[in-house]
């Protein structure tokens, strides 16, 4: 029996911050409900909020995400809880990949084949994600800044060798489309696409740094990404 307590002490939830322990979004699978992006694609938010953990400490933990568990008694006195919604994905990443855009790029690759056979040819798609720093919803209204942040993002694309773009701003997190030519690695894209663009974003709308925490920044450290083509 010692050794039953002593695994469940230290199974990968009891590692979580108590804050998480008493979240809604740690007991089922859970869909951002202010991302569209996310749930077209069906993107866990539990990928957003290990993004949010692995980058702090347990003791001193911050999400302004956190939305409480609330439990329910049956008149039987058992306890429940009440189960969050998880819409059906709309769209698949190949469908978002099936635009002229892409269809264009890949004609014209035959074409520089069908000239020469052997040459070389490497674009790797990428999607990246990542939060504002404690997942506060600085972007509550994206249409006063979505066009300035999308220049922002484009303008990274020499770094990127290659092409970005802004695939959905959400109140809390950020999704990029990158094109690469190979020569960059993903976690330097990553670094290089926050740096170049939380300088200039914090710039043009400064009351997104008016808070106790404004000397640390806009974007989180930790990052997701993933190829998708």
């Amino acid at each position: 029996m010692q050794g039953d307590t002593d695994l469940e002490k230290t199974s990968p939830r009891n590692r979580f911050p108590a804050k998480c322990q008493e979240c809604v979004k740690s007991s089922k699978p859970f869909i951002h409900s202010g991302c569209t992006f996310c749930r077209d694609l069906g993107f866990q938010e539990e990928t957003l909020c290990q993004l949010n953990r692995c980058i702090q400490s347990s003791t001193s933990f911050e999400c302004n995400a956190f939305q409480p568990l609330l439990k329910l008694v049956q008149s039987s006195g058992q306890e429940t809880r009440p189960e969050p919604k998880v819409p059906a994905a709309e769209i698949t990443i190949e469908k978002l990949l099936d635009s002229d855009k892409v269809k264009y790029q890949r004609a014209l690759a035959l074409q520089k084949l069908a000239r020469d056979p052997e040459l070389v040819m490497l674009e790797i798609k990428y999607h990246f994600a990542w939060n504002v720093i404690g997942r506060k919803p600085v972007f509550t209204k994206p249409e006063r800044m979505i066009d300035f942040i999308c220049e922002t993002i484009m303008a990274c694309s020499k770094a990127m060798g290659g092409i970005s773009y802004l695939l959905w701003l959400a109140p809390d997190h950020i999704h990029v489309y990158v094109e690469s030519d190979g020569n960059v690695s993903p976690d330097n894209m990553a670094q290089d696409l926050k740096r170049l663009s939380e300088t200039p974003i914090l710039k043009r709308f400064p009351a997104f740094i008016a808070s106790p925490d404004a000397e640390t920044g806009l974007w989180d450290e930790a990052y997701f990404v993933e190829t998708i083509g």
